[in-house]
């Protein structure tokens, strides 16, 4: 596998407001866990369309790794131009940080947001651009993450097509793990 998308929930879907959110070094640990066996395997581009919550964090947790990895590399497919328009300011350098330190950033289509089309094409354009999802995901909170699943599970009927789940036992689990290592300590 070359190619893998990353995505899940939006922060606020998992009930996270804010950066500092103790959930989120689990989520990027869970995905650090996931993506160092495929960069070891050959894994070269991980691509996200720049939505808050797992996917920032996912970039985050590939930024990092490029100093260990560095022929990891990180492209940033949005939508539609000036996704980040709307959001807080803190929230728009955070994202402009990450923007700076991918590989590749364009917009799928090239004009401001018009209608929710534009977000089903870049799920369809990204799926076809890539060898496997990585995705968070519970199947009793389906959520924004959904629409992604279900175009990745088409893509499968037509071609070998990976899908990574990362799910609330997995977190638990981890959670667990970490815990527990902290109390040997």
């Amino acid at each position: 596998m070359k190619t893998i998308a990353i995505t899940g929930y939006k922060g606020h879907e998992l009930g996270i407001f804010d950066q500092k959110h103790q959930g989120i070094y689990y989520i990027k640990k869970a995905i650090e866990q996931r993506i160092i066996p495929l960069i070891e395997e050959g894994l070269e581009w991980v691509i996200i369309s720049g939505q808050l919550g797992v996917e920032l964090w996912a970039a985050e947790v590939v930024l990092s790794l490029k100093k260990q990895y560095p022929n990891i590399k990180l492209a940033v497919l949005t939508p539609f131009l000036g996704q980040e328009e709307r959001w807080q300011d803190a929230t728009k350098e955070y994202y402009t940080r990450i923007l700076n330190e991918a590989d590749y950033v364009d917009s799928i289509t090239k004009r401001p947001y018009d209608n929710p089309s534009q977000l089903r094409l870049k799920n369809e354009f990204i799926i076809s651009k890539v060898d496997g999802l990585l995705i968070l995901f519970d199947e009793d909170k389906p959520g924004s993450p959904l629409y992604y699943l279900e175009i990745a599970r088409k893509q499968q009927q037509f071609k070998e097509f990976s899908i990574l789940m990362i799910t609330p036992t997995d977190l638990d689990l981890l959670v667990q793990d970490e815990q527990a290592a902290e109390n040997w300590d």
